[in-house]
């Protein structure tokens, strides 16, 4: 074993006795419990996965379901792709644009839908700006980069519609989500892309929305209600342990219903939220729930013309060289 693949290892064994000792606030597991297989999951020590994972454990889903479902706390995106394709777990939440390149490089990883929840444009709420339109010549704040999803999908919607590119029109920043709210907050961007999450701290601070994604990608022909995140799976896995993977798609669905409709579970929560106030709170829950998926399987079709356009803008930077999503990129038990 390398030197890299060992320091690797050693961080997962003790990121994975951090999210144990975490776990110790949740009920304690009988010993009978103890002794049913587990699935491992690797997730951000700040993700809001971890309300659908904790939602899962706190309410003995996993337990119901004949497994128990144990995070590793991982530092960054990166790491957890990492640790998916090194085995360290058994699944991940992730893009199936990433999914779709893995599988085509033959990892046989699959995807189980998640969540659909999208972006928007943010300006301030004295900002004079109205619409795309209003945004040439001045400064935008992405998230995510060059390629993010959101922002190739609004370029797309203003080619169509407004007849201009809005990359060739204005000035964009990338950076990390917290760096861009700030930036729009202080006004040193005109309007902000961010992710979901950190959009709803922005509404809940009073910035106002100009277009969300949603609108953007119907006005263009495509199915908004796509899953863009998903559990990612290996084919193995699910072939060697079909009960464990219909329990996990049943857990999450279980945890999505309960969060839809039971406020006091969202009160569970709130304690790892990182809302500033209530406003943040119901923010956050209301986001997150406008990103619950409808019960079933992926639209391929529908996801493919998603992928065609923004594969048109983003190139092979963001499709890693892939020209259609691989055949059996989208699991849904049976």
């Amino acid at each position: 074993m390398g030197e890299k693949t060992m320091q690797f290892s050693r961080r997962t064994t003790l990121l994975a006795g951090a999210a144990a000792l975490v776990g110790l606030a949740l009920p304690a597991y009988s010993q009978g419990n103890a002794r049913l297989p587990t699935i491992r999951i690797g997730t951000l020590e700040n993700g809001t996965v971890n309300w659908e994972i904790e939602t899962i454990r706190r309410r003995g889903l996993d337990v119901e379901n004949g497994f128990r479902l144990l995070p590793l706390i991982l530092a960054g995106n990166p790491a957890t792709q990492v640790a998916m394709q090194g085995g360290e777990v058994d699944t991940i939440v992730s893009d199936w644009l990433w999914v779709a390149q893995q599988r085509s490089r033959g990892t046989g990883f699959r995807f189980l839908p998640y969540s659909t929840a999208v972006g928007g444009v943010m300006v301030r709420a004295d900002s004079p700006v109205q619409s795309l339109a209003d945004l040439k010549g001045r400064k935008i704040g992405i998230a995510g980069g060059p390629v993010d999803k959101s922002w190739l999908i609004l370029r797309a919607w203003s080619r169509e519609k407004l007849g201009e590119d809005l990359a060739g029109v204005t000035e964009q920043v990338f950076g990390a989500p917290p760096m861009i709210l700030n930036a729009a907050e202080t006004g040193e961007v005109d309007a902000a892309i961010n992710f979901w999450h950190f959009q709803a701290k922005m509404k809940a601070r009073g910035m106002r929305e100009i277009i969300n994604v949603e609108t953007a990608a119907s006005d263009l022909g495509l199915d908004p209600s796509t899953p863009l995140l998903g559990y990612v799976l290996r084919d193995e896995w699910i072939t060697s342990n079909p009960q464990l993977a219909e329990g996990l798609a049943r857990a999450s669905r279980s945890a999505k219903d309960i969060l839809a409709r039971n406020d006091a579970a969202w009160q569970d929560l709130r304690p790892i939220m990182e809302a500033a106030d209530d406003a943040e709170f119901e923010a956050l829950k209301a986001g997150w729930r406008a990103g619950i998926p409808a019960h079933g399987p992926v639209d391929a079709e529908n996801a493919q013309k998603m992928f065609a356009t923004m594969a048109e803008l983003g190139g092979d930077e963001l499709t890693g060289g892939v020209t259609a999503l691989p055949e059996g990129l989208f699991w849904w038990p049976e």
